[in-house]
């Protein structure tokens, strides 16, 4: 094992500090002296295996240089034809989404696409407690009634039965869920995990799929002499779901989310306005806004209020109604909080009594509300560095909600059990998955999913170590730098941002702020100093020992970003861990 990243063996948070391998640093100083440029920006790149001739193109992605053709999935074309002919004719429309941010991203986009041709969409979203996840018999038939084509979005993969049920309808699937053995009998189904598919677009969510079935549209347009609307302008809608549905960060995605970013700074979509000014943010939109601030704004209507609040709230045109739904959610949001604080206290307490050692960390409860087990579950994996599986029980059925941790393939276990009779339904991608399954078969299956996953290592993980991608000192510390840093963005999911440790560093102010939060500030003896503020700090004993110090040295490692208060613009250190000196 090699030498821990400033000796630190045990930090703060329990954690030992890993930094760059030799290899990678070796790579980080070619790529400085071929490239000139700095040198804690090319740590990034030589973490990404970025070769010195590709670090330019890397910096500045282009949907021109990364985006696949269409056609390179299956059924986008049959799609997309299907697309063209209800334009023509004027037909009725219905778009069938899921309840969350990526699925009421990809209703607004269908809906805004066809208003541009003078067309109304019908929106159709799922109640999460009454009707539950992706199309059901009943819905589906009355849609078919009613209208020409069903578009299936964020859902229906799995969904033989109600699409079977459809009768004088056509039916688009555009998707992006594990596919099984057999499809649905729609007319498409548009989808990179399908089974047939060879997973290299694997890494979309649902509506950079419906985008890629809207630029093929837009093709089959212009070949027949027409025109269709900017495409370009729904980029906003894209890096939305792509950050909310924690999809990588990699590839095209990188492109969807800068673009999309710059989009929604020009403020045009009413929805996304509206949202950001009840959600408070006052600077240029950034990854961490969408999937911090207004991803669960948009979750929280199909949480714990109207399952379509927020498809509506990104579809609509009228300021007035955009107010409207935003303060309904933010007010949505703040319930949601709520009932998740009481059921995470309660999963945690039964977790933990179960073991955190184990290959999978659930917890199962009655009236547990459905619309928060997933962030629940996802808690329990942060604590834990296991999958974890969260299930409200009502009437006998329990409903849950899992989320994984990287190299582990939850949805495919999942979507096993379903297979071998354990659920009564499941699916789901790699990171997260959702199931349904009877009360008394809870044990069995939590059993069954546990030795599954156990296969594929779960049992064997350790405690997460904290990578480090360098050392910096205050001195080297400049706005500049971090915005350098931020063209190696966005990071998240599949591409997670760039952490520094900053060695034997004297504290010169720690304060609790709120509840929970840590705010300080810390530096060399003589030199500039560093604002940080560590969200959760009291959670643990980093908030108590920091705020404690006593004069003594740390080691400090963190996050770089730029903080712009009344007007100022300063770097700001986002501390996620700490260890005395002399660990």
């Amino acid at each position: 094992m090699s030498q821990a990243f400033f000796d630190v063996e045990h930090s703060l948070t329990g954690r030992r500090w890993v930094g760059p391998d030799l290899d990678t640093a070796r790579q980080a100083e070619a790529l400085a002296q071929a490239t000139g440029l700095p040198a804690p920006l090319c740590q990034i790149l030589a973490r990404r295996n970025v070769p010195p001739d590709m670090a330019e193109s890397f910096l500045a992605p282009t949907l021109r240089d990364l985006m696949s053709d269409p056609r390179d999935l299956r059924d986008a074309e049959i799609a997309a034809k299907r697309l063209v002919s209800a334009v023509t004719r004027g037909e009725k429309v219905a778009v069938f989404a899921d309840y969350d941010v990526d699925g009421g991203s990809s209703a607004a986009l269908l809906i805004s696409w066809l208003r541009s041709f003078g067309m109304s969409t019908t929106l159709y979203v799922p109640d999460r407690i009454d009707e539950g996840y992706g199309p059901n018999d009943e819905a589906m038939r009355a849609l078919a009634a009613d209208h020409d084509l069903i578009i299936c979005v964020d859902c229906g993969t799995l969904s033989h039965g109600p699409i079977a049920a459809v009768r004088g309808a056509d039916v688009v699937v555009l998707d992006h869920h594990l596919g099984g053995e057999t499809l649905p009998a729609a007319l498409a189904v548009v989808n990179p995990n399908r089974q047939d598919e060879d997973g290299a677009l694997g890494h979309l969510c649902a509506a950079a799929v419906v985008f890629l079935v809207l630029v093929e549209t837009g093709r089959q347009l212009r070949e027949d002499g027409r025109q269709g609307p900017e495409l370009m302008a729904l980029l906003d809608l894209v890096a939305l779901a792509t950050v909310a549905d924690v999809a990588p960060l990699v590839g095209v995605n990188r492109a969807f989310v800068r673009q999309g970013l710059r989009i929604m700074s020009r403020r045009e979509r009413k929805g996304l306005a509206a949202l950001a000014d009840v959600a408070g943010i006052d600077t240029a939109p950034a990854a961490y806004h969408l999937g911090y601030l207004l991803g669960p704004r948009i979750n929280a209507g199909g949480r714990v209020g109207r399952a379509d609040l927020g498809a509506r709230l990104l579809a609509t045109d009228d300021p007035n109604e955009a107010q409207s739904i935003a303060e309904k959610l933010d007010e949505l949001n703040a319930e949601r909080r709520d009932i998740e604080a009481s059921v995470l206290a309660a999963a945690v307490a039964q977790a933990e009594a179960r073991g955190l050692d184990a290959p999978l960390v659930w917890a199962a409860g009655p009236g547990w509300h459905p619309g928060v087990v997933g962030i629940v579950a996802s808690r329990l994996k942060e604590a834990a560095g296991r999958p974890a599986v969260v299930i409200g029980i009502q009437d006998g059925v329990g409903k849950g909600s899992g989320r994984s941790v990287s190299g582990i393939d939850l949805g495919a276990s999942i979507q096993r059990l379903a297979a071998e009779g354990l659920l009564l339904k499941g699916g789901g991608h790699r990171m997260a998955a959702g199931l349904t399954v009877a009360e008394d078969r809870i044990e069995a299956a939590m059993a069954r999913l546990s030795e599954l996953l156990d296969r594929q290592g779960a049992g064997s993980l350790g405690p997460v170590d904290l990578r480090c991608d360098g050392a910096l000192m205050p001195s080297a510390v400049s706005v500049e730098l971090v915005e350098q840093i931020e063209q190696a963005g966005p990071f998240g999911s599949g591409a997670p941002g760039p952490r520094y440790a900053f060695g034997n560093m004297r504290l010169f102010y720690a304060k609790r702020v709120g509840e929970k939060h840590l705010k300080l500030s810390f530096g060399d003896v003589e030199g500039p100093r560093i604002d940080a503020i560590s969200f959760g700090a009291f959670d643990g004993p980093l908030g108590s020992v920091l705020e404690g110090h006593g004069g003594a040295p740390f080691h400090l490692a963190g996050r770089l970003e730029v903080n712009t208060f009344r007007g100022q613009t300063r770097v700001q250190l986002r501390l996620e861990d700490a260890a005395r000196v002399d660990c």
